[in-house]
């Protein structure tokens, strides 16, 4: 549920009720076992009833729209921007990509700087994709013909089991096509619909953005946005350790500042699945 939580309830350190409280890595042989065997019961769920084809032939009929998409990447580091690049601008749809170098500043400000030089107007989605994600063949086309579809308006691809992944609601269940969810995450994928951009962009000026996607949450609730991760287009996320290019409790810290004054959902509704779509059709 939205609501607004005392200030001093932050300041006390006892209201961190917006964390997942999972790490979201798939460590040990034996978890890493059973994630690599529901990926590959999903994957053979979807190949046998022939849905990779049939949502690229669906796709390819609905209208080609006007995609902006940032990427922002960390040199020193192993990245997959260039793949995720190079996959986003072979789509039907009008691609425009701009990506930077994360250097000294945060994510959303180096967000806001490449939006300040490719002003958002006149794109049908902005897409966000972090440097350490795989996307699938065909990525945006059946993404964003789905998100439209089932008419989301803030919208994330699920995560496959062997990915790292915070919240549970945002891994990709076997069966499902679109699930409408209370809470989409910032990344490592986020679409937003030109519908949120008066509203959500520019972004707030953080660093790390941990609470961002528990705010747009409720604002989304407000507006009456749908939100919803979309399991058919399931991402690997993770060439190295999450969260390791800053300092968690700096992150943790900005996040308690700017809750303190936003309604926000909180994380045991965020990780709730509120409808379940396993046809297009």
């Amino acid at each position: 549920m939205a609501q607004v939580p005392e200030p001093d309830d932050f300041l006390s350190g006892n209201a961190d009720d917006f964390l997942s409280g999972n790490a979201g890595m798939v460590v040990g042989i034996r978890a890493t076992s059973r994630a690599l065997a529901a990926d590959a019961l999903a994957d053979t769920v979807a190949v046998a009833a022939g849905r990779p084809w049939r949502l690229r032939r669906a796709a390819r009929s609905a209208p080609a729209r006007r995609v902006l998409a940032l990427g922002i990447e960390r040199r020193d580091q192993p990245n997959l921007l260039d793949r995720a690049r190079r996959e986003l601008v072979s789509s039907r749809h009008h691609v425009r990509f701009a990506g930077g170098v994360a250097g000294d500043r945060g994510k959303f400000e180096n967000l806001n700087a490449l939006l300040a030089d490719n002003p958002p107007s006149g794109s049908d989605w902005l897409v966000v994709v972090d440097d350490d994600v795989a996307l699938p063949r065909g990525f945006l086309d059946v993404f964003i013909f789905l998100a439209e579809r089932f008419s989301l308006r803030l919208a994330q691809p699920a995560h496959r089991s062997r990915s790292h992944a915070a919240w549970d609601v945002t891994r990709r269940r076997p069966g499902a096509v679109v699930r409408e969810t209370a809470f989409v995450e910032i990344g490592p994928v986020l679409a937003l619909h030109r519908d949120t951009f008066e509203l959500l962009l520019p972004f707030p000026e953080l660093r790390a953005g941990w609470g961002l996607d528990l705010h747009w949450s409720a604002l989304a609730r407000e507006h009456g946005w749908k939100q919803g991760v979309v399991d058919a287009t399931a991402i690997s996320h993770g060439t190295r350790e999450i969260a390791s290019t800053y300092d968690r409790s700096d992150a943790l810290a900005e996040a308690r500042r700017f809750l303190s004054s936003r309604p926000y959902t909180n994380a045991r509704e965020a990780g709730r699945t509120l409808v379940t779509h396993r046809t297009w059709t």
